[in-house]
């Protein structure tokens, strides 16, 4: 990470893509997209999602670490050019329970993330606790990211020190994403981001962590880009003109949060005004999810009734007999929630891939389409985008090819935006 910061402050349109995801054909597929290119690859857990309790996808950090990296040895990616990151790290998961009670679990959590050897650190302290006011004072804040620190510092042995980066500060959202339609966005003033500098400063340095403020590579802001189940709200730089310009002063570049399913083009400009980390998740498993759902209509023409995978009516009725984990995000109304269920941007669909028949139904899926031929009209009928690259000869028309491909498409984007040179 500090050498791209270094190239991005020295003046290379550079930047990095933040992969969110622990689905394993999204990671599979960001493996493969920079197998050859030479370029770093930035795969990063959320506190809820991995911590040292198990979180929604039942790893602890040193699991997470071990599926990466096996994924990792299977494309034959090596393992010096990945990058693993812990995103919102601090109370976000024990916000319910006493301050006190929470930074002990908080600390703990950055200690396991940091010995399974995550290198990019998001100190996030900014939510309230059960007995805290809302919103919290910002030095204290700072100084919760203070007790983090010093908790990774003490944990990293000296060759980890090297790669040990930390980002500071956060987005207005709530991490995970939208729960309601958004009309407009508040992008961050300078001035705020002025001040979340300034505070953790001081509180670093009453603790001791001169050296680790050596360490800060990055501020979390809001640049003024969002989604939410229907919309998207697209970057405007005139909007973040003067917040970009403010951190050129700095020897630290932005973490933009939330980027997904921007146009290429906004990447690019993201970059180019030192949003130089871009974070992506709900647009991968988005690209999965029609990959998916695409595969499933080729089946429907080409397998007979009785051995199809009814991978559809299986996800419809996991996700509306368990309901947990969309219900308070989406409309009320079921003809509504359906389509919200199917096709919002949001994406809720990614917590259910792991559930075992929705899992198994995925497999039969693809080892039905994986006994017959694909026929060319089918894939330019569902995946237009891979069937022009089937005929340019760049892709197989196996199914796991096409889902690698079709999450891919997202990357390509990222990369115009992160790479100076790519067309």
């Amino acid at each position: 990470m500090k050498e791209i910061i270094s190239r991005h402050k020295a003046g290379e349109q550079i930047g990095i893509c933040s992969v969110c995801s622990a689905h394993p054909l999204v990671i599979e597929s960001a493996l493969r997209f920079d197998l050859n290119s030479g370029n770093k690859v930035l795969i990063e857990a959320t506190s809820n999602q991995v911590n040292q309790f198990g979180g929604y996808t039942g790893m602890k950090p040193a699991d997470f670490r071990d599926f990466v990296y096996g994924i990792a040895q299977e494309v034959g990616f090596p393992r010096e050019r990945l990058i693993l990151g812990g995103d919102h790290l601090g109370p976000n998961c024990w916000q319910n329970e006493p301050a006190a009670a929470a930074m002990e679990k908080s600390v703990e959590l950055i200690k396991a993330y940091v010995a399974a050897g995550f290198s990019k650190i998001h100190l996030d302290a900014s939510m309230s606790c059960a007995d805290d006011p809302t919103p919290l004072d910002p030095m204290v804040v700072a100084r919760r990211a203070a007790v983090l620190c010093k908790a990774a510092e003490e944990t990293a042995n000296e060759e980890q020190k090297c790669h040990l980066t930390y980002v500071i500060g956060t987005e207005v959202p709530v991490p995970g994403g939208e729960a309601s339609t958004i009309g407009s966005v508040h992008v961050t003033r300078e001035v705020d981001a002025a001040r979340t500098l300034e505070t953790h400063q001081i509180a670093f340095r009453e603790s001791g962590l001169e050296e680790a403020l050596s360490r800060v590579i990055a501020i979390v802001v809001q640049p003024g880009v969002e989604f939410d189940h229907t919309q998207i709200i697209h970057y405007q730089p005139q909007a973040a003109q003067a917040l970009s310009a403010w951190i050129k002063e700095t020897p630290m570049v932005y973490e933009a949060h939330s980027t997904d399913y921007q146009t290429r083009q906004a990447y690019r400009a993201l970059v180019r005004d030192h949003y130089a980390i871009l974070k992506v998740g709900p647009a991968l498993t988005f690209a999965l999810r029609e990959a998916i759902f695409a595969l499933a209509q080729m089946e429907n023409e080409l397998i007979s009734p009785e051995q199809r995978s009814r991978v559809l009516e299986v996800i419809d009725e996991v996700m509306l007999n368990e309901p947990g984990y969309w219900k308070k995000y989406y409309r009320p109304t079921w003809s509504q929630a359906m389509v919200d269920i199917h096709f919002s941007l949001s994406d809720r669909i990614r917590y259910y891939w792991p559930h075992p028949r929705i899992r198994q139904s995925v497999e039969k899926l693809i080892a039905n389409l994986n006994n017959v031929t694909l026929p060319l009209g089918l894939i330019s009928q569902f995946m237009p985008v891979q069937f022009e690259r089937l005929s340019e000869g760049v892709l197989t028309p196996t199914p796991h090819n096409l889902i690698i491909d079709k999450i891919q498409d997202v990357l390509r984007a990222y990369r115009f935006g992160c790479t100076p040179d790519a067309a």
